[in-house]
């Protein structure tokens, strides 16, 4: 099997937030495991897994289309972590971090749309 996007930096960040967003959610109240803890895991999950589904695709306005959705994608954690350091679920340090990395990511993605000549 080929595997493109192991190759690109903008997955190897984005597994990255992923794992982080796992760590992060792990602590949270068991009230919110089917809740606000199982939205922040599939969205951090989504952003990895459209980069590398473009990645795989044959041509490149499929690929960019993927880099769009997993672009769409960082919103949702976005909102999602930034409930949940209102409830008191995620502190502001842990925030930081997820933060900058979501930043990264969005640039990286940016950078690669950009770079596959295609408008971000």
């Amino acid at each position: 099997m080929n595997k493109p996007h192991k190759k690109l930096d903008a997955w190897t960040t984005a597994i990255e937030l992923a794992q982080h967003v796992y760590q992060n959610t792990d602590h949270f109240p068991s009230t919110e495991q089917y809740g606000l803890t199982s939205q922040i895991r599939r969205a951090g999950v989504s952003i990895p897994s459209n980069i590398a589904e473009g990645a795989a695709r044959r041509t490149k306005r499929e690929f960019v289309q993927f880099l769009h959705i997993a672009k769409g994608s960082l919103s949702e954690p976005d909102t999602q972590l930034e409930l949940a350091v209102r409830l008191k679920y995620l502190g502001t340090k842990e925030w930081a971090v997820l933060n900058a990395l979501l930043e990264r990511v969005d640039k990286m993605l940016s950078g690669l749309i950009r770079s596959l000549g295609a408008k971000s």
